[in-house]
């Protein structure tokens, strides 16, 4: 009877162990995010979707199936075996780099607003830029962590992975697409810098990046134009500091309270892209502080753990590879918050898991998956 009942015990372990592994901060933080970006994404495009194509539903059944596709992905990825994905680093590495070259060719690349980011597969699109990202962290993990020996060696150490950022930064530039190259500059210096790269090279690449910098704002004049507009926004009521201004507006009339779910107003053609860059600015007026700092709370809480993932992984390359994942997010994370809160010039990027697109949606939590699998290859190595 006692062996039977052992018996039947150990058939059912597995049942129990669904969620073995996960970590359930982070699961039920971007599921709580996800939530509430399906329904401020419909909140905030409704009206643009009705007047655009005649269905208010446009972008909220897209962004459902994207969060649904992007959990299942989750999932996949969490049970990955960390082990594994340093063998997947050059194949990952070298299709990105030709997805980047091919969305310049005729016929495959999409052209929206001036720039050509997009890949047009079908009914759906795909932006490349945003698995730049990911393939940029996991080969920066796998490079340094082989050469953690040897990382004071300009040669070897610093010169490799400062040239294989500006293969991708060139492309994307290309797009042109100067938020993403900005993202990809500070990944690259973090992971660099935690990785132990002596901060005589870190800093002498931070002057070196002045100039560049300083060439590509005076080579447009709409990039000089948000820097003026972000000193002073109101003297460009009708140009450059139009969005800050409405974003403004839109946190201001929303209080503490907020005016209540789908009681918006600056969504309705005032301000500019509402679903995507500014959907924060949308959450601040109808959920108010309270619903601002939940989300902060949200976003915090997932950065932590993935802190603490990363200073708690059993090699350097899962410890790496999980910190240019909450590098990444976070990076992503205040430059949107900082541009709808007037606190960095305006940049056209997304936030994390809240706002409409599919790529970014669909590779945010992919690299959420690969965090929490690093985490639980930690557990299992301590039990």
């Amino acid at each position: 009877m006692n062996g039977q009942l052992i018996l039947y015990r150990g058939k059912s372990e597995p049942e129990k162990d669904i969620l073995a592994g996960i970590d359930i901060p982070i699961l039920f933080s971007v599921i709580f995010l996800a939530g509430i970006g399906v329904v401020m994404v419909y909140s905030a495009s409704s009206a643009l979707a009705l007047n655009k194509f005649g269905s208010d539903f446009f972008f909220l059944k897209k962004q459902t199936l994207f969060a649904i596709l992007g959990f299942g992905l989750m999932l996949l990825a969490s049970r990955f075996p960390v082990g594994k994905l340093p063998y997947l680093t050059y194949p990952l590495l070298f299709f990105t780099i030709a997805l980047l070259v091919i969305v310049h060719v005729p016929g495959f690349g999409l052209t929206a607003g001036g720039a050509t980011r997009w890949l047009k597969i079908g009914n759906f699109t795909f932006q490349p830029s945003e698995l730049a990202r990911l393939t940029l962290i996991l080969y920066l993990a796998y490079s340094m962590s082989k050469k953690q020996n040897r990382l004071e060696d300009f040669s070897i150490g610093f010169l490799p992975h400062l040239l294989f950022f500006c293969l991708f930064g060139a492309l994307i530039l290309t797009q042109p697409d100067f938020g993403s190259v900005v993202i990809l500059a500070v990944i690259t210096w973090a992971m660099m810098f935690v990785a132990g790269i002596p901060l005589k090279h870190l800093i002498g690449s931070l002057f070196a990046l002045i100039p560049v910098i300083f060439i590509f704002l005076v080579g447009e004049s709409y990039r000089l134009e948000r820097v003026f507009s972000f000193l002073d926004p109101w003297a460009y009521p009708e140009k450059g500091g139009y969005q800050i201004i409405h974003s403004l507006m839109a946190f201001g009339s929303g209080g503490i309270w907020g005016k209540g779910l789908g009681q918006g107003y600056q969504k309705l053609f005032y301000l500019p892209e509402p679903h995507t860059d500014f959907i924060f600015s949308v959450v601040g007026e109808e959920l108010g502080l309270l619903g601002v700092l939940f989300i902060l709370f949200l976003y915090g809480l997932i950065l932590y753990r993935g802190i603490r993932i990363a200073m708690d992984a059993e090699d350097t390359f899962s410890s790496l590879l999980a910190a240019g994942i909450t590098i990444a997010l976070g990076t992503q994370i205040c430059i949107n918050i900082g541009v709808t809160l007037a606190l960095l010039p305006t940049k056209g990027l997304t936030l994390p898991f809240l706002s409409y697109g599919g790529t970014s949606m669909l590779l945010n939590l992919i690299s959420v998956g690969i965090l929490m699998s690093i985490g639980a290859s930690q557990k299992e190595a301590d039990d």
